[in-house]
């Protein structure tokens, strides 16, 4: 199960139920996805397909929302966002 966190501008944000206990974010549209380190600070961790435009608007959205998807992520896996 891969809960959805939020959608935004065509951009789906979503984890993977049981990937890795850091906090982190993935990032969907059209056939490309990113994954993006929620901590310490939002960082790109991987990327296939996006370019450095949508990149750089993703990194805002992210960025933007950072506290929600950590406290989001923290209810679907379990964890204290101060673990």
């Amino acid at each position: 199960m891969s809960p959805k966190f939020r959608q935004e501008d065509g951009f789906v944000f979503k984890v993977y139920s049981n990937e890795e206990v850091r906090m982190h974010i993935h990032v969907v549209k059209a056939g490309c996805e990113a994954k993006f380190w929620l901590e310490p600070e939002v960082e790109l961790a991987s990327n296939c397909g996006f370019g450095s435009k949508d990149l750089k608007k993703i990194t805002k959205l992210v960025e933007k929302y950072g506290d929600e998807f950590k406290l989001q992520f923290a209810a679907h896996v379990g964890k204290r966002v101060d673990d």
